[in-house]
């Protein structure tokens, strides 16, 4: 048997799963649905939508198999998602790849697979839309292409899951999106004591700029301030618009000294995007650094609460 291969990317694409917060949820119909048209069309008794976790595949959709997932070291999509294309096995008795497989050899004695690899937005191959059959067949070009079609489908559930965490206007994510990746990030982080830091921003007299130029004006603010937090961040940093003026970023591997470089570079790029930019005001913002203790609460609650006491004691010190 052989076991299949990681992705160039695999650091990568992890994080992206677990960004979703997909795993170990309960079904949802707008993946079942998908999983019962492929049942249907391509009348095999197994369907799955099938996500490609560290040392496992986890079926959000399955239909014809009573498990909800198997180890990965046995799985064909662990195969499928180092491809571009769909992965077709006809027989896998007469595969050298997987004739000695459990799957193949004892529980539903698999024989035909086939799986499509689910693409995320960053191009990471998160898991497979499969169709799986216990005997042997071979796929048309027509079947294929129905099956790339599903697998779209799949695809852009995927992205409107990420999509509900962004924020609309800047295209960052939002308080949801945040806590969700902060907290993942924060928990690894604990792991080995790595020192994170949170940083929390107010932008000043935001509501003047509105009052005064209007609320276009105001978005435009708010999306240039995102950006310039693009850009100055690192990318293992989590940011987030929190709503209003209000914006975050997790730092980790960040002690505060760190995070207070980052913040004034952030000063910095603003302060010179000001000088050029001449639009009748400025781009200003207050800031509360606060390292992690991982002696005591560490909640992304928690730190938010204390970062944003931080920032409203700067912005009550500055003249």
């Amino acid at each position: 048997m052989k076991k299949p291969a990681l992705p160039k990317n695999e650091k990568t694409r992890l994080h992206t799963l677990h960004s979703l917060d997909i795993l170990d949820t309960p079904a949802e119909e707008r993946f079942d649905r998908l999983t019962r048209l492929a049942q249907r069309m391509f009348e095999t008794p197994i369907a799955l939508v099938s996500l490609v976790d560290e040392n496992r595949q986890w079926f959000k959709s399955c239909i014809g198999l009573d498990v909800r997932e198997t180890p990965r070291d046995i799985s064909l999509c662990g195969h499928a998602i180092l491809g571009e294309d769909v992965f077709m096995v006809p027989d896998a008795t007469k595969d050298e790849r997987f004739a000695d497989n459990p799957l193949i050899l004892s529980g539903p004695k698999l024989r035909f697979y086939a799986g499509c690899p689910m693409k995320y937005m960053d191009g990471s191959k998160l898991g497979t839309l499969c169709i799986i059959d216990t005997e042997p067949r071979v796929l048309t070009d027509k079947d294929l292409g129905l099956l790339k079609d599903l697998t779209e489908l799949a695809e852009s559930e995927l992205a409107a899951i990420q999509m509900a965490k962004l924020d609309d206007l800047t295209k960052i994510p939002n308080r949801r999106g945040f806590i969700s990746l902060a907290q993942n990030s924060l928990n690894l982080c604990a792991r080995k004591k790595i020192p994170t830091s949170i940083v929390f921003f107010d932008l000043n007299g935001f509501k003047l700029i509105n009052d005064k130029y209007g609320h276009t004006e105001g978005d435009a603010a708010l999306t240039i301030f995102a950006n310039h937090m693009i850009t100055t961040f690192r990318e293992s940093d989590v940011i987030a618009r929190l709503g209003g003026d209000e914006f975050v970023a997790l730092l980790t591997d960040a002690t505060h000294e760190i995070a207070n470089d980052i913040v004034m570079r952030l000063q910095q790029s603003v302060e010179k995007y000001n000088r050029s930019a001449s639009r009748g005001y400025d781009i200003l913002f207050s800031a509360g650094i606060v390292s992690v203790d991982y002696e005591n609460d560490y909640s992304i609650g928690m730190l938010l609460k204390k970062s944003d006491s931080m920032m409203y004691e700067r912005k009550h010190e500055s003249p």
